[in-house]
């Protein structure tokens, strides 16, 4: 067993020390000519592009307004396989956060696809909050110090979550002209299981692809988990119904809508008193013999003065604080006595007849329902649509939780920028994570350094093949081989005695035996010397 152990450790000790001598260079993305906009926050200050917005939001409740004092800082992640690789981080719990930065040159909907992308880390995990972003839409009206929740913006994309509700958001605002107006629609959910993501602490890629025919794309670490059509796979916000009411139409005046009535063969009885009241007063009860009537409970003190500041004109007229009467002090009670209230046998309240079902009853009346002139038939075969131009990306969040980290931010119209862009960011961290891997050791060490109970599970595994391999391999003298002397058969002729253990003295060896022979019931003679 502790050769074993020792084996463990050498090879803990050896795979520790490899892992040691391993050591990966990061090498900064150089930011494509072609993409709008490309952000790893390698170098730099924060303050060199993004802007820290001043707004003030209106709030909830006691709350009438919000400021978005939450701080952002540049920084390494805690546990950093790319030493020199940073990331912009959301840094005060419970706080309500909002940055912004413009894009290189505005994108805009036409005939290329729209490429977003970037990573999160939830460090610390997540409770409850988003860490989404939004491509503001841009126009004149764009003030990015005033950036905030009722800023517009063309699409929304990134994941979000509170307690057990784990959601990944892909919102687009564009432009009805048949309806002229502004509408929202809200992309289905993916059917997996989101909530890993949240909880495991680690980097994911999230990507969103939406083309010029209207399909979308959403991957995580570049997996795809959803796509459609953003004519028949999302939800229209406040869309209008296909029918509505004919408002012409009116509810018949013989139209019966009761599915009950009284019972017209049922009459209030006679003796029946609606006005009787619940209570009344103790006809049995007495007035106590030592109960002061013409004593008042409350007198003014005697002993009371007025103060010596006390203006008439000011303070009115001064009148003495009241106290208990002195009189009543021996008694049960003082003033004028009242009856105790007891319930009124006779009270029966209001009287309800029983309710039949309405032989005449119709159902409840609904109008008529005709086509919407509003409503908008949508498929295959309509319009593309098309948000406004993006002018900036922004993050507007409040999350229960800090550490939330952000990295390389990329809004591009082409694959290939796309493709280049992941593979010198993502890329380099895969690369760095399979060569930084930890051996199988290292990993059952670190799963018993957080669930101590493992450790018995490895002795038990090790020691349990140990003793085994031993009771299985070590000779045994019975079934030794042959040609060695202490190979024997069950078969065999008995075996003479092993010279070592016959080497006993002999006067022991009959003590034995005159024991044995005495237990037995027998007796045994000495044998006669004979005589020469």
């Amino acid at each position: 067993m502790s050769e074993a152990a020792l084996a463990v450790w050498v090879l803990l000790c050896v795979s520790v020390t490899s892992q040691e001598r391993l050591q990966v260079v990061y090498k900064p993305p150089q930011i494509p000519a072609e993409a709008h906009f490309a952000e790893s926050f390698d170098t730099g200050s924060l303050e060199r592009r993004w802007v820290l917005s001043q707004a003030v939001k209106q709030g909830e409740g006691e709350e009438k307004t919000i400021r978005y004092d939450g701080q952002w800082s540049v920084e390494e992640p805690a546990e950093q396989p790319l030493p020199g690789n940073r990331g912009m981080v959301l840094k005060s719990p419970g706080r309500h956060h909002a940055i912004a930065a413009p894009l290189r040159t505005a994108f805009h909907f036409q005939d290329k696809p729209l490429i977003v992308q970037y990573e999160v880390q939830f460090q610390q995990g997540m409770e409850c909050g988003g860490a989404y972003i939004k491509l503001l839409s841009h126009s004149e009206q764009l003030h990015l110090p005033q950036f905030s929740d009722v800023t517009p913006y063309s699409v929304m994309f990134g994941p979000d979550c509170c307690g057990q509700n784990h959601t990944l958001h892909f919102i687009i605002r564009h432009w009805d002209a048949r309806t002229g107006q502004y509408q929202e629609r809200h992309a289905r959910q993916p059917e997996l299981d989101l909530s890993e993501y949240f909880t495991d602490r680690r980097p994911h890629l999230y990507t969103l692809n939406l083309y010029p025919d209207n399909h979308y794309e959403i991957q995580i670490d570049q997996s795809v988990i959803s796509k459609g059509s953003l004519l028949t796979d999302t939800t229209l916000l406040g869309a209008p119904p296909r029918e509505v009411a004919d408002p012409s139409d009116t509810k018949p005046s013989d139209w019966d809508d009761r599915p009950l009535i009284p019972d017209p063969m049922v009459t209030r009885p006679v003796d029946w008193d609606e006005d009787a009241p619940p209570q009344i007063p103790d006809p049995l009860a007495q007035r106590p013999s030592d109960w002061l009537e013409e004593e008042p409970p409350l007198v003014p003190d005697p002993h009371a003065l007025r103060p010596q500041d006390w203006d008439e004109e000011m303070d009115g007229e001064w009148e003495a604080p009241w106290i208990p009467n002195p009189a009543c002090k021996h008694v049960i009670g003082c003033g004028p006595w009242i009856p105790p209230m007891i319930s009124n046998p006779a009270y029966r309240g209001k009287w309800k007849t029983s309710m039949i079902t309405n032989p005449n009853y119709q159902g409840q009346w609904h109008p008529r329902l005709i086509p919407n002139p509003e409503y908008v038939e949508e498929g295959e075969g309509a319009p593309p649509v098309r948000p406004a131009p993006v002018g900036a990306v922004g993050l507007e969040l409040w999350a229960l939780t800090g550490g939330v980290l952000f990295d390389n931010v990329l809004v591009c119209g082409d694959r290939r920028v796309a493709q280049y862009w992941t593979e010198q960011t993502w890329g380099q961290r895969l690369t760095a994570e399979r060569i930084l891997a930890p051996g199988v050791v290292q990993r059952l060490l670190g799963a018993a350094m957080k669930r101590p109970w493992l450790w018995g599970v490895y002795v038990f595994t090790v020691a349990l093949p140990v003793v085994l391999f031993i009771s299985f391999v070590w000779p045994d003298k019975r079934f030794g081989p042959p040609d060695m002397d202490y190979y024997y058969k069950k078969s065999d002729e008995p075996q003479p005695d092993d010279p070592e253990e016959s080497e006993e003295p002999e006067g022991q060896r009959k003590a034995e035996a005159k024991r044995s022979s005495a237990k037995a019931g027998l007796e045994v003679k000495p044998k006669p010397r004979s005589r020469k």
